[in-house]
């Protein structure tokens, strides 16, 4: 199968280029796009629902969505923040709807003065004779992760995992950089609780 020369363009364009060929609607820029972004996506929309179906169907759901307001896509955030954007109020709505909450809600605004770089978990290189406590230690870390809030969950995730910033994870969630903050502290606060023996342990 041989390989068109924008095709191969398409693997290095910038998320600008391609939103603005996609914009003038070039499907293949689009699905360029998809293709970049799809796992991220899924992902996220995973460790909400905790479901591969369900979690490929709203990925699926967002891109869709993501098509049919590609017009209304200004610039002001990157692609990757106003898909995420997108994915998470598709989930949250998907969550919404089967009334599925997550424990330990927490009153965030109340907390918004809070630290967001206060510590938690204790950070450290492991040896690799120590590979299988670190799988051990992984799940039970996922574990904890899916004991919090759909929120905090959201909001830990999007700082540790996938990097973004205070300010675009705030874009994401539609909220105030107040409420991201105190909902990391929070997020962080308890993951040490959860995870307290398991490194006094290590």
């Amino acid at each position: 199968m041989s390989i068109s020369p924008s095709s191969l363009n398409d693997v290095d364009a910038a998320d600008s280029d391609l939103v603005r060929r996609a914009q003038a609607g070039d499907a293949r820029a689009f699905d360029s796009l998809v293709t970049r972004y799809r796992g991220k996506v899924y992902g996220m929309c995973y460790h909400l629902v905790q479901n591969e179906q369900d979690a490929w169907d709203l990925a699926q759901e967002a891109f869709i969505k993501a098509w049919r307001a590609l017009s209304s896509f200004k610039g002001d955030a990157s692609f990757y923040t106003w898909i995420y954007r997108i994915a998470h109020n598709s989930t949250y709505d998907w969550l919404r709807k089967r009334k599925i909450e997550g424990a330990g809600e927490f009153d965030d605004e109340r907390q918004a003065g809070v630290a967001a770089g206060a510590e938690t978990v204790p950070k450290g290189e492991h040896r690799p004779d120590e590979a299988l406590k670190n799988r051990e230690l992984g799940t039970r870390i996922q574990q904890a992760i899916d004991q919090l809030s759909p929120d905090h969950r959201t909001a830990i995730l999007l700082r540790e995992v996938e990097g973004f910033s205070y300010e675009e994870i705030a874009q994401i969630m539609e909220s105030s950089m107040g409420t991201v903050m105190s909902r990391l502290f929070y997020a962080r606060k308890k993951l040490q609780e959860l995870l307290k023996d398991a490194y006094e342990n290590a």
